[in-house]
């Protein structure tokens, strides 16, 4: 695969005035104003290759939005290099618009008090896309994302999860080899989220669509993209799979056992009317009964999986065993509330 983003050492600084308080202190901030120094990309270096799907997730103020603004060629770097499709997104602004597509979750860029149809018959022309080209793109997208049911619809009579198709479909029109989502999902139900992952999944098995998504739903990020990079105050904290992150981080892996009724009485005591299983190996707790199902969490680095069933499968007879992961939303939150990237930066990023 060749690489569709190419970021290296890229940095980014503003210069903001800094207000003072009171009625003279703001006329002095105005005359004289005091400078400060905000630092928002610090030396991030990424490689994306052409059609994967990639998850940029982090805090508030982590530096998403600043990143991909300068990937879209709206900021220039401060310092550092950025190319996007092999251009610099800065110095080919125009050329570069018709490769990518963007959606920012929270803005439009569909006309208001215009029906759905008639802001992507404008796009067209903006885009300069052949007609037969358009056509084709069109029908295909109103049948991905269901837009037929409101595209005569002014846009400010949608619904958010309507809206949000329409701005996908928008940003696709021109056949983009790159597509930006920031914060695709952000207001959504569960049945509007589902059906834009169900076809962001689509574009990218069926068109091979690079998709870079910034977000703080981890279940978009869980669902979406295999990889996944962490940043915060503008620093590349992590690299690589979801998987690998909870398998680094995750903390409790989850094991659901279902033993056989007629066991319990014989093999397990109860307590309060509640199975208790007895003489656990180190590093396994129970952590809760119902009934015949048992709950037991491990340390990952504790007992292989394999191990704590054989040793289960020795003692009761096991009807079903199941396991449980962490959610990726409290491993991130585990990572940011302990700071545990930030200890061993160097070996991870």
């Amino acid at each position: 695969m060749s690489a569709m983003i190419e970021i290296e050492h890229m940095s980014k600084t503003f210069r903001l005035a800094r207000r003072r308080p009171g009625l003279l202190g703001g006329l002095r901030s105005i005359i004289n104003p005091e400078m400060r120094t905000v630092q928002a990309v610090q030396d991030i270096s990424l490689r994306i290759e052409k059609g994967e799907m990639i998850g940029l997730v982090g805090p508030n103020g982590a530096g998403k939005s600043t990143s991909i603004k300068m990937m879209t060629g709206i900021l220039m770097p401060t310092a550092g290099s950025l190319r996007v499709a092999g251009l610099v997104p800065i110095e080919q602004r125009r050329e570069l618009a018709s490769r990518i597509g963007v959606v920012f979750g929270q803005r439009t860029q569909l006309w208001w008090d215009l029906p759905l149809i008639d802001s992507l018959r404008l796009l067209r022309h903006l885009y300069r896309v052949p007609e037969e080209r358009h056509r084709a793109n069109l029908e295909h997208l109103r049948e991905m994302l269901d837009l037929d049911e409101f595209i005569d619809t002014p846009v400010r009579q949608l619904s958010l999860g309507q809206r949000m198709r329409g701005d996908i479909a928008a940003a696709l029109l021109h056949d983009p080899e790159m597509l930006y989502l920031d914060e695709p999902t952000i207001g959504l139900d569960v049945v509007a989220k589902a059906r834009i992952r169900e076809f962001l999944l689509h574009l990218n098995a069926e068109r091979g669509t690079t998709v870079l998504l910034t977000t703080h739903d981890m279940d978009d990020v869980e669902m979406l993209c295999p990889r996944m990079v962490i940043i915060d105050h503008g620093r590349k904290l992590y690299d690589g799979s979801v998987s690998a992150i909870r398998e680094r981080f995750g903390g409790e892996r989850t094991l659901i056992a279902v033993l056989d009724p007629s066991d319990l009485d014989q093999l397990a005591r109860r307590d309060a009317g509640e199975v208790c299983l007895q003489g656990l190996p180190v590093g396994v707790r129970q952590i809760r009964a119902e009934g015949p199902r048992v709950w037991l969490g491990f340390a990952r680095d504790a007992l292989p999986a394999h191990e704590l069933v054989a040793w289960l499968g020795g003692r009761y007879r096991l009807r079903d065993v199941t396991f449980q992961e962490p959610e990726i939303e409290d491993v991130i939150r585990r990572i940011y509330e302990e700071n545990l990237l930030l200890q061993d930066v160097q070996v991870i990023a």
